[in-house]
């Protein structure tokens, strides 16, 4: 969340930049600027009434001693008054401080210098295409066709067991799914990141921590018997490692991975955006996380797109990256940059990576700060990106390598799939 320091010394800035998001923040940081002054005048009267209350106790103390009790007497009412006001003041900064609480975290991420206004996904900014160009024969089949005709993905039986959006893979998808986990945490940890293993199941301060909580609540699975969540995304528990946490002069930057599978209810969608695997309430996807100092956090989130960018090339499929504009940037992030596939049988684009970074945003919520070098305390900037979301990588390779012959597997996951062709 935003820190009421930053507010305070600059709210119209704030307003301005967040209108980038299609924001209005006014009313808001408004109620937040007056809460804070309230949260401030009531901690300088409590304070008062604390020094006075501790003067009159070291009279009684001397009263008593000179033998003048009804004096004493006198002013350990004087102090009873204190404290009943001392109560009145802490139930009115409770009551404050709630409400300051419930007001700032309505206000998402401001958006750096590089995020351009723009309304949604039509005005992101197309920053670098490559790949392949995709030669399809005319009776080209979509992946969900492709998954039918080669019985590696069964939708039908997905709805039977559970649902709409929820697939099984079988045979030879099943082990793509297995091959792809495998190879992409194997391409982050030869640069650097750290494999961890985390849980699917998260706390609500977790959910809050990433700011996940209160903002996405309606797309998140809850498991109301334990007050847990199911995660969206690694992101979550991964980064939620470092909650509470202090890291010492020369720990940063912390650079981790982590496979898990994703529960998200993704409603409001219809039509060719949900068929086969564009869309889904459950999909596996690995995630790198980084936790850097402040004046580190652009350049490693440079590395981070290009460590992605080698990632999706070693597959051999079309793809662009965009930088979104702010009407299209998330609550919590600074700047994002999207990865797309190219579809060539829908002839469309299809996400297959995020890489954000979230600035202190995320960090203030988690508690999640640095020694430096002269011993201050400071924020981190947290950063995270998909590396990959399988889903819609799936969809791609089984459109874009389609051949008479079956389709074939990108070479640098033969060693993990153990064939080299769907037939």
């Amino acid at each position: 969340m935003l820190t009421l320091k930053m507010l305070r010394d600059d709210p119209e800035h704030v307003i301005e930049k967040l209108a980038v998001k299609n924001f209005d923040a006014r009313a808001i940081v408004e109620d937040v600027i007056r809460l804070d002054a309230n949260r401030r005048a009531l901690q300088t009267e409590s304070d008062s009434l604390i020094a006075s209350q501790k003067q009159l106790s070291a009279r009684i103390g001397s009263l008593m001693k000179e033998g003048r009790r009804e004096e004493a007497e006198e002013v350990k009412k004087e102090v009873a008054a204190l404290k009943a006001r001392s109560g009145e003041l802490l139930a009115k900064a409770e009551e404050n401080n709630k409400e300051l609480d419930e007001k700032i975290v309505l206000l998402p991420n401001i958006p750096c210098d590089l995020v351009v206004p723009g309304k949604g996904a039509e005005d992101n900014q197309v920053v670098k295409m490559g790949g392949p160009e995709v030669h399809l024969p005319q009776d080209a089949l979509p992946h969900w066709e492709l998954a039918r005709k080669y019985d590696i993905i069964d939708f039908d039986l997905g709805v039977k067991l559970t649902g709409a959006g929820f697939p099984v893979y079988k045979g030879k998808g099943a082990k793509l799914q297995r091959a792809l986990i495998n190879y992409f945490l194997d391409f982050n940890t030869a640069a650097g990141y750290k494999e961890v293993e985390p849980p699917v199941v998260v706390n609500a301060a977790s959910g809050f921590g990433t700011g996940q909580l209160p903002d996405k609540e309606a797309q998140m699975y809850y498991v109301g018997l334990d007050d847990f969540y199911l995660v969206p995304t690694a992101e979550v528990p991964v980064t939620n490692i470092f909650r509470d946490v202090i890291l010492e002069n020369g720990e940063c930057p912390q650079k981790m991975t982590a496979y898990t599978p994703c529960f998200r209810r993704e409603a409001g969608s219809y039509g060719k955006d949900v068929r086969g695997l564009n869309r889904l309430h459950q999909f596996d996807k690995v995630e790198i996380v980084r936790i850097e100092k402040p004046e580190d956090s652009y350049a490693a989130l440079d590395e981070m797109v290009a460590h992605v960018e080698r990632l999706v090339q070693s597959l051999g499929l079309k793809y662009r990256i965009l930088r979104l504009c702010g009407g299209d940037l998330s609550f919590t992030s600074a700047i994002t940059y999207d990865f797309e596939l190219w579809s060539a049988a829908q002839g469309r684009w299809l996400e297959i990576s995020s890489v954000s970074n979230f600035e202190t945003y995320q960090a203030n919520r988690l508690h999640l700060r640095y020694r430096d070098e002269d011993g201050r305390i400071k924020l981190c900037h947290t950063l995270n990106g998909s590396s990959l979301a399988l889903p819609r990588v799936v969809a791609a390779l089984l459109e874009d390598n389609e051949t008479e012959d079956g389709i074939i597997i990108p070479e640098v996951l033969r060693p993990y799939t153990g064939f080299d062709r769907i037939d």
